[in-house]
């Protein structure tokens, strides 16, 4: 495995009903590097143990998407790199689940956690 790309790390971005939302993201150009990437985050046990590391990439090859049991998070983080057209950047949304089930606000809350990275990296777009 290659060397993992620099992660850059939100931290939480938001709480709702006990769940926490991060966000972290890297600069990746494989597969390769997006495994080394999710490596490198779930070194820290903190993430290792959260409920969801859900994530998607878009490279030359096409869109990469995981939910990790967040079912059609990936898709949500994916569609936003696609309306701001972010290349070679991996973006993961992290839960840590918080007793009571969020419903239709968890895609709001995924939304906004990828939100908060491209305004970090310069890439909000319109929001």
């Amino acid at each position: 495995m290659s060397p993992a790309p620099p992660l850059r790390r939100l931290g939480v971005v938001l709480s709702d009903r006990g769940s926490r939302y991060a966000v972290s993201g890297a600069r990746v150009r494989d597969r390769e590097g997006i495994d080394a990437a999710l490596a490198a985050l779930k070194a820290d046990k903190s993430y290792a143990r959260a409920t969801h590391n859900s994530w998607a990439a878009r490279l030359e090859t096409g869109g990469l998407k995981a939910d990790d049991g967040e079912g059609g998070a990936g898709m949500v983080i994916l569609r936003m790199l696609e309306r701001v057209e972010v290349m070679d950047e991996l973006v993961i949304v992290t839960r840590w689940y918080g007793v009571k089930k969020l419903g239709g606000d968890r895609f709001r809350h995924v939304r906004d956690a990828v939100q908060a990275y491209l305004d970090a990296t310069g890439r909000g777009g319109d929001g």
